[in-house]
């Protein structure tokens, strides 16, 4: 698949949910990430990102709008040995506690699925970049239901060398609908360009204005580990 500019993507697609894109910066010499969360009803509205040290939580905006944290409030980044976790659930908590145990990142997902909560049984998305080891290859993986049956499921694993000016971008939705229909394919081809703050500008800029909530980015440099992050709220 030819790769496409990540900004048109975004701009083509009123919902396409959460959404995580890994990859590498056009110089080749940093990781990035980037996440961002959107909604349509209160309470996934009603939400924040929030740094705690090198990772990062949902919180809410209006603590008294939240009506129920269960799929809305977790730790989307963890920092871990040699890389870093992003997931769109509680799930980055399941491969963290996998990989502290010397599993994987595949092990940890094989016990998970799709979030419980019909019709739309969301798919759950993750990745995990790898890159102390003096290279820089990344996965990302989701957890979707087959044909909406919430009886099965299925669990897809891509797996990628960086290249320098390319990443990779999935979602949890193809569009917006009702209920929303889950993403289809493999993970999209993106090209990457420009610094931290230009990246993190235009990426927000090209979120639907209704339906954007938050958005992470985080470029690490390969030769050091040293990370620089970028977080908007749209909220406060």
């Amino acid at each position: 698949m030819k790769a496409v500019s990540f900004l048109e993507d975004l701009r083509g697609n009123s919902y396409p949910g959460r959404g995580i894109m890994i990859g590498k910066s056009e110089d080749g010499r940093y990781a990035v990430t980037a996440y961002f969360i959107m909604g349509r009803s209160v309470n996934s509205r009603n939400r924040v990102f929030e740094a705690e040290g090198e990772n990062l939580r949902t919180k809410a905006f209006d603590p008294a709008l939240l009506s129920d944290p269960s799929l809305v409030i977790y730790f989307p980044v963890r920092m871990c040995k040699d890389g870093m976790i992003v997931t769109n659930g509680d799930q980055t908590d399941t491969v963290y506690e996998f990989l502290q145990a010397g599993k994987t990142f595949e092990e940890a997902l094989r016990t998970r699925t799709f979030e419980p909560d019909p019709p739309i049984l969301t798919p759950r998305i993750s990745g995990i970049l790898e890159y102390g080891k003096g290279e820089y290859s990344y996965k990302l993986s989701i957890l979707k239901s087959t044909d909406g049956d919430e009886n099965y499921a299925q669990r897809q694993f891509f797996e990628y060398e960086a290249k320098p000016g390319l990443g990779h971008f999935i979602h949890t939705y193809q569009g917006d609908g009702d209920p929303v229909p889950s993403f289809e394919g493999e993970p999209t081809p993106v090209q990457l360009s420009g610094d931290i703050d230009t990246f993190t500008r235009e990426t927000w800029n090209a979120l639907n204005e209704d339906n954007k909530v938050s958005l992470f980015v985080r470029y690490i440099e390969l030769a050091t580990g040293k990370t620089e992050t970028r977080i908007v709220n749209k909220n406060g």
